[in-house]
């Protein structure tokens, strides 16, 4: 097993745990007064004190533009239908609302894209078999 590591800047400690933490579900890990570290569904994030990056709705996929650079999570498909619920109820502003693409292809998937409260785009997959995120 491996993990996946991605440090990325935010701009309030406070909201990003009530974000990542609360919303999310994301177990908090270390931290000190500039940075956080949380399970992001098996791999470990580090949101620091600092300006977001940048990102623009240039990314093709298929009949929309998605923000990029950002990044998420392949969950099976009952673990994303659990937090996309979570999302709704919760009055989340989706950039993608929860929806499936690709349908009948190779790689069908859920998505749903949404940013957390530094503007940082997310997306998270949702998939019935996760070898199928390599798909061809």
């Amino acid at each position: 097993m491996t993990l996946f590591h991605l440090a990325f800047n935010v701009t309030d400690l406070d909201a990003t745990r009530a974000f990542y933490g609360g919303l999310l579900g994301c177990t908090e890990g270390r931290s000190t007064d500039t940075w956080v570290d949380f399970n992001f569904f098996g791999h470990q994030i580090s949101c620091h004190l600092g300006p977001p990056f940048a990102s623009a709705p240039t990314g093709k996929v298929g009949d929309h533009d998605v923000p990029m650079p950002h990044f998420g999570a392949v969950l099976p498909m009952d673990q994303w239908r659990v937090l996309a619920e979570r999302l709704t109820a919760a009055g989340t502003d989706f950039v993608l609302a929860p929806q499936i693409r690709f349908d009948g292809q190779p790689g069908e998937q859920a998505t749903m894209f949404f940013t957390d409260p530094s503007g940082n785009p997310v997306e998270i997959k949702g998939m019935a078999d996760l070898t199928d995120a390599f798909a061809t």
